[in-house]
């Protein structure tokens, strides 16, 4: 059962890295080179779509991490569950705190009511998403360097 576990929120974490790693250098440079009003729309409904989905992605992925180390507290690789953890709660923080509401900001743009520094603002949550998505890859390696 706890192997399970163990599976379900490596590949949980895992397919979590694969979607916002896509998203950072695949569908950011896909926005980026439509028109201006296209990009801004573009940027919108994704905040919209994966506002929705990605905070339920982060805490489950927390959760079944941490239900992981306690149900492996005396296991030789728990420190590996454990700092991994610890790394999806920055992630999670850095989310709150840093990309939510620049992505709630954004989510409600339009080409008639977006701010003159939109772009700096997308900008800057590309610069702090690549940040997150290198603390997500670094989780994601510590939970796989656990299981083997």
């Amino acid at each position: 059962m706890v192997n399970a576990l163990e599976v379900l929120t490596t590949v949980v974490v895992g397919v979590m890295v694969g979607v916002e790693f896509s998203v950072a250098f695949v569908m950011n440079p896909i926005l980026n080179a439509l028109p201006e009003d296209s990009r801004q729309q573009g940027h919108a409904h994704g905040g919209r779509m994966l506002g929705a989905v990605m905070p339920v992605w982060y805490i489950t992925s927390l959760v079944l991490t941490a239900v992981w180390a306690v149900a492996r507290w005396h296991h030789h690789h728990t420190g590996l569950v454990v700092t991994a953890g610890a790394l999806l709660i920055v992630s999670v923080v850095m989310s709150i705190l840093l990309l939510v509401p620049i992505n709630n900001r954004n989510k409600n743009w339009t080409p008639d009511n977006r701010p003159a520094d939109w772009k700096e603002q997308m900008d800057r949550w590309l610069l702090l998403h690549y940040v997150r998505v290198a603390v997500i890859i670094a989780a994601f390696t510590l939970l796989v360097a656990a299981l083997v």
